[in-house]
């Protein structure tokens, strides 16, 4: 054979090992592309699944003035002193559902129409679910756990138990009670790319969609809760509750004006609302931020339908 053939020969090989190689490299880009798509659909799914775990009606329900029953009129008392006075019966207590619901919609907010029975769901979804979080215009609409042992638990499980995103929306058993009694109750969720779980409160960096966006609801076993968010800003990534006393009014009250005085592109805060930490309830919900991994952005409400 001569060198000419022979060089044929070896550049033949080369061509064939280079063009094996590309089409690994192709069939290997094909199958991560695909499973990463796939992921993608799952974590989606679940997210979609939670949110059809209740009913969901046609719209919410006008917020319109509820109607006073008519009264009527006693009769003109007796002036016979051997009558005897009927005692006044002793009115019953208001169920607590039916005033907090009384409580919205007298301030003229609207009501969700949503059919939420969480008795059911930790009966047949998951024994951990003890509240619903619906947040209108953005895609909040998810069953709210507290995990018994573990706070981190829901951060990196499902709610079907399965390892993975997206997660579910958690408490911290260790810094807040159940019953959304805490001066700051914090829920966490993930910053999904898809804006399931909690990447769409990031909407609230517009100016716009955070004036016509105010309310975040809560529902529980008891009573429909609803804040009217007053803040949304980036934060660093320290423990918002283990840093902070917020059922001292006083460190109530400072932290929130640091928030205001503090330089913030992202900041934004409603002077519509005023904070004094004296009884005050307010919901923090928490997040992480794209490429800032040291930082979270939060949007905080204050219960608005309690006397």
């Amino acid at each position: 054979m001569s060198n000419q053939d022979q060089n044929k020969d070896q550049n033949q090989k080369k061509f064939n090992v280079w063009a094996l190689f590309a089409v690994l490299f192709f069939v290997a880009a094909l199958v991560f592309l695909g499973f990463f798509i796939k992921t993608m659909i799952d974590q989606k799914n679940r997210a979609d699944q939670m949110s059809g775990l209740v009913s969901t009606g046609s719209g919410a329900v006008s917020a319109e003035p509820i109607s006073t029953p008519e009264v009527t009129a006693k009769p003109e008392e007796t002036t016979d002193p051997s009558a005897e006075a009927t005692p006044e019966p002793t009115p019953e207590p208001e169920d607590p559902w039916d005033k907090s619901v009384r409580l919205i919609t007298e301030a003229g907010i609207p009501i969700p129409d949503l059919e939420v029975d969480l008795q059911n769901l930790r009966e047949t979804v998951n024994k951990d679910i003890y509240a619903w979080i619906y947040v209108p215009g953005t895609k909040v609409n998810y069953p709210v756990l507290q995990h018994e042992t573990d706070d981190t638990y829901y951060l990196n499980y499902n709610l079907d138990g399965s390892k993975g995103y997206p997660g579910c929306i958690f408490t911290e058993k260790k810094y807040n009670s159940k019953d959304f009694t805490d001066a700051n109750t914090v829920l966490y969720g993930h910053n999904m790319k898809n804006g399931t779980m909690f990447g769409s409160i990031h909407r609230y960096e517009d100016e716009d969609f955070f004036n016509e966006n105010r309310y975040i609801y809560v529902y529980t076993d008891e009573r429909l809760l609803c804040y009217k968010i007053f803040a949304a800003y980036e934060h660093s990534n320290q423990h918002l509750l283990f840093n902070n006393d917020f059922e001292d009014a006083y460190s109530f009250c400072y932290y929130f004006k640091k928030v205001q005085e503090g330089r913030n592109m992202h900041r934004i805060f409603a002077d519509d609302v005023e904070l004094t930490g004296e009884g005050q309830h307010i919901i923090t919900l928490s997040t992480c931020i794209n490429n800032k991994p040291e930082n979270r952005y939060l949007v905080q409400g204050v219960l608005v339908n309690e006397e």
